[in-house]
């Protein structure tokens, strides 16, 4: 299984949405996440088996030292084959290159051992405020 990761890669909406909403269990949605992506974010990192989106990660920034992983999503079949781990480090060098100082994730504890043993992450205090409701 040949796996490419590209730093800013090009991506269809509709690719995307299909990938997310199988990662976070929903529906597909109508996200137009190519202007989000390059509205508010510093990169993305796109894995790709045989020309198909199979891995997403967006790395959001605050314009200057602080990178932020977000919606880390691999395609279900090929969950648990190191694409996850793969979309990460490729986020790591690209905020690297950017000359960020510091990459931060937040996830699930179901997520510890990917993103602590996996990735490299360290466990870190942090605050949250809900603001949903």
């Amino acid at each position: 299984m040949s796996i490419t990761y590209e730093w800013r890669g090009d991506f269809e909406n509709a690719d995307l949405n299909a990938l997310h909403a199988e990662g976070f269990d929903h529906v597909p949605l109508d996200i137009d996440w190519h202007a989000q992506v390059h509205r508010h974010s510093l990169g993305w990192v796109c894995a790709r088996r045989d020309g198909a989106l199979v891995g997403f990660v967006n790395v959001a920034w605050d314009g200057g030292v602080h990178a932020f992983v977000l919606d880390t999503v691999v395609a279900r079949e090929r969950r648990g084959t190191g694409i996850g781990a793969g979309l990460v480090a490729a986020a790591v060098r690209g905020a690297r290159a950017a000359k960020c100082e510091w990459l931060h994730v937040d996830f699930d504890d179901h997520l510890r051992a990917f993103y602590f043993d996996a990735c490299g992450f360290k466990p870190t205090d942090a605050g949250l405020i809900d603001l949903s409701g």
